[in-house]
């Protein structure tokens, strides 16, 4: 494909991590002849998606980590993976977000980054059950001092995971008494058949609970995450409102995902979709 030739590195690398998902493993000849670039700038990019973990070389090719469905990484582990993508995704994020309203954050590395762009939007209610969430903006406020307009945030109790969010009966009760006009979703994997999955089994019903409290769910998820399925799935595609994602989705993922939402946006490209 001579059109693929002038891919940026993010988008030939995302291109290459479905090829490998999709079928189950790719050659490096193939691949060169598919992207019309060479077997070094191939090797690279195996290399770089390797050191990320999200597949795994083999002699003349690659395929893909096969993961146990209930293995859960920590935040930190997370957290030095599709930086770019997450910042990103969190810049397009906040532009949903309307001075004044009443929001939800999950755990997760984007959420975090997230959680980074709506410090100085005016006069929020901030429902997390991450502690990371949480402290974005405690940190904020006790560095810039008190101010109109910051954030209320409520921080729901519950037993820590790995990833650094509180869940079980405790914030299941919590979330279950609120309301709020939009949720921004973290995921560890979504698939159209699978939906919105975990590996945390407890962490999937808190989940369930902030999905049925929110007015609208909006899910931020790098392209890695599409294909991914955890354990515990706890919603199906249709009760996503908006997917925010990065450029690295391929086309068919895009294309996939369209049958099923309402809203895709893609961060750094045009938004052709309705106000929510």
């Amino acid at each position: 494909m001579s059109e693929n030739q002038n891919l940026l590195a993010e988008q030939r690398r995302a291109l290459i991590l479905d090829e490998v998902r999709r079928r189950g493993g790719v050659r490096v000849n193939e691949l060169t002849r598919k992207l019309g670039v060479s077997d070094m700038t191939v090797r690279r990019d195996l290399d770089a998606l390797a050191r990320q973990g999200v597949l795994e070389k083999v002699h003349g090719g690659a395929v893909p980590i096969v993961e146990a469905s209930t293995h859960e990484p920590g935040f930190e582990a997370k957290s030095g993976l599709e930086l770019t993508a997450k910042e990103d995704i969190a810049r397009a994020a906040a532009e949903l977000v309307a001075p004044g309203s009443a929001i939800a954050l999950s755990g997760g590395t984007t959420t975090y980054a997230l959680a980074h762009q709506l410090v100085d939007v005016p006069d929020l209610t901030v429902v997390t059950n991450s502690v990371r969430v949480a402290d974005v903006f405690h940190v904020a406020q006790r560095t810039s001092g008190p101010r109109q307009g910051a954030a209320t945030v409520v921080l729901t109790g519950g037993v820590r995971t790995p990833s650094d969010s509180l869940v079980g009966p405790v914030a299941d009760q919590a979330i279950k008494a609120l309301h709020f006009d939009l949720l921004f979703l973290g995921v560890h994997g979504i698939s159209a058949e699978a939906g919105l999955s975990t590996p945390n089994l407890a962490e999937a019903e808190t989940n369930r609970r902030l999905v049925q409290s929110a007015r609208r769910v909006v899910v931020v998820a790098d392209h890695t995450k599409w294909g991914v399925v955890g354990l515990s799935s706890f919603a199906e595609l249709e009760q996503v409102d908006t997917l925010v994602t990065d450029a690295g989705l391929p086309g068919a993922a895009r294309a996939e995902i369209a049958e099923h939402l309402r809203r895709l946006v893609v961060a750094g490209e045009p938004d052709e979709g309705a106000d929510i």
